[in-house]
């Protein structure tokens, strides 16, 4: 695969190689592709726990919540059968 970089691009590649932290521009580009996965999968998770917050707000706001003293009981309920 051929790809044509802008004189930025071309400029961070080589200052990125320069620094001797990278043996070769397939080592830096395998990096780059690899941060870039991980915050694609940071962005997916906070969207859907975003999704869960405005789930919970809703069922708050319904009156379906419990307070926290009520839900630290009943992790700790579950906790202890899970030990069992």
């Amino acid at each position: 695969m051929e790809v044509t970089l802008s004189p930025r691009i071309t400029k961070l590649v080589e200052q990125q190689i320069a620094s001797g932290q990278y043996d070769s521009i397939d080592e830096l580009l395998e990096v780059a592709l690899s941060l870039l996965a991980k915050r694609d999968q940071y962005d997916q998770w906070v969207r859907e726990v975003g999704e869960k917050i405005d789930i919970a707000t809703q069922q708050l706001d319904r009156g379906e919540g419990v307070d926290g003293n009520t839900a630290i009981s009943q992790l700790r309920q579950r906790l202890a059968q899970r030990q069992d």
